[in-house]
């Protein structure tokens, strides 16, 4: 047997999540199985490094999946080829990677970085791409709010609830806004990430730069462990995973197109 890894991305405007679920065929991971199982001979059951909510793009993301037949080394370019003829046109595979048994595509990642992309000026070409968002920000503000995000371990307040987690714990290691084109744009870099979480907080932090809240009260948001004292949830639509780091050798054997 051998235990290969996926890199890919996706636009998901068009699918309920990465996640298979029962009561939609319409997932990026359950497409993959059907298709993949279809090509290579044999059952494939693909795992993602997470889960990404209903719209929610990914620039960077891996997933797992074990083969007891086709070495696909063996005829790399083709396996590409057919890896990417078989998928949607928004869903690309970029490189495959055979790994050692034991990797995980979920549990071996050390970290996962997302950015929020929003645009003040409408843009008939960012639709679905980017949160059309024409109110005044006040930057300063989102940045002083979310700097205090490294201060806190426990996100219970940008959980979404019932969800099948043990806790609510993340370390975050980045969050800062910048000016990005004609609108702005929001960088997260944690170890994990909660359901809706990053949502819940750009929806919180641009409520604080629209002047519907202060920067000093964000962190009584987060202590009171509460969702709904926090802000709206965020459109999926400007919410993209643009960076999954493993750990040191997971990837040791990586072969590039």
């Amino acid at each position: 047997m051998q235990r290969y890894f996926l890199k890919l991305s996706y636009a998901g405007t068009l699918y309920h999540g990465w996640q298979m679920q029962a009561n939609t065929s319409e997932t990026i991971q359950q497409i993959m199985n059907i298709r993949y199982s279809s090509i290579l001979g044999e059952k494939v059951n693909m795992i993602g490094c997470g889960r990404t909510d209903s719209g929610v793009h990914a620039k960077e993301f891996y997933a797992h999946f074990d083969l007891t037949g086709s070495d696909l080394m063996l005829d790399y370019e083709k396996w590409m080829y057919k890896f990417n003829v078989v998928l949607p046109h928004d869903i690309a595979v970029h490189e495959i990677i055979p790994v050692a048994e034991n990797a995980h595509a979920r549990f071996d990642a050390r970290s996962r970085k997302y950015q929020y992309f929003l645009h003040c000026k409408k843009d008939a070409f960012l639709f679905n791409r980017s949160y059309y968002c024409p109110n005044e920000l006040n930057l300063e503000a989102m940045n002083t709010a979310a700097s205090q995000l490294l201060n806190y371990s426990d996100f219970t307040s940008f959980s979404r609830g019932r969800t099948q987690v043990k806790h609510n714990l993340c370390t975050i290691m980045e969050a800062y806004w910048e000016r990005f084109g004609n609108g702005m744009v929001f960088t997260i870099k944690a170890n994990r990430f909660l359901r809706n979480m990053v949502r819940a907080i750009v929806g919180t932090l641009l409520d604080i730069g629209m002047g519907n809240s202060s920067s000093e009260d964000f962190s009584a948001i987060i202590e009171r462990m509460d969702r709904a004292s926090a802000g709206f949830s965020a459109p999926a639509c400007g919410l993209y995973l643009m960076k999954v780091d493993y750990k040191q050798g997971v990837l040791t054997n990586q072969m590039t197109a």
